[in-house]
């Protein structure tokens, strides 16, 4: 069921996020070298890589590590990145990820295929299990204001109280919360 959610979400939202698309492109390239998309190594289920798809906000030299790892991020962010970024619109190419079920809407974010030290604590508590998600419940919790350990037990909740009722929260709390673009650092 969560699978036919997905898609039929994602063909939903395709049609508007194409036009948003072609207005982030414009910004993208104007202000900054490099690609409009770029795509990232990502750990999915059962520990396997794959290629994540998100809007470039960073410059294209930036270093391949999680933004909170950058000394001084900001000095990183494109002249729209931290735009993008705060309004979560850097995340409209999952879409694609979804359609190909590498993510579902609703589950874990993805890790870094470097974030060793994340990895671990998930493979621990069997995070692996779970597709990871465009949005969780770890970002409705805190996004980019909590420690890694407090992540993980966000997403060990949810692996043990995953439920359509559950997706649907999270989904309508994302929304909330990407309109007033709360806990986003960076």
């Amino acid at each position: 069921m969560k699978r036919a959610f997905d898609i039929t979400l994602a063909l939903a939202i395709i049609p508007f996020a194409v036009i948003l698309m072609i207005l982030i492109a414009i910004a993208v390239k104007t202000t900054s070298k490099g690609p409009v998309i770029y795509f990232s190594n990502r750990v999915g289920k059962g520990k396997t890589i794959f290629s994540m798809a998100k809007v470039r906000t960073m410059l294209i030299d930036t270093p391949p590590v999680a933004t909170h790892l950058l000394e001084n991020p900001d000095t990183w962010l494109t002249p729209v990145g931290g735009y993008l970024r705060k309004r979560s619109l850097d995340e409209i190419p999952q879409l694609w990820n979804v359609l190909l079920g590498d993510m579902s809407f609703v589950g874990p974010r993805p890790a870094l295929f470097n974030q060793d030290d994340l990895v671990a604590m998930r493979d621990e508590l069997g995070i692996y299990e779970l597709t990871p998600g465009v949005t969780g419940w770890a970002q409705i919790n805190g996004r980019d204001e909590i420690p890694l350990t407090e992540k993980v037990r966000f997403e060990a909740y949810y692996r043990e109280n995953r439920s359509f009722l559950f997706d649907m929260r999270i989904l309508w709390l994302t929304i909330k919360r990407v309109l007033m673009a709360q806990d986003v650092k960076h």
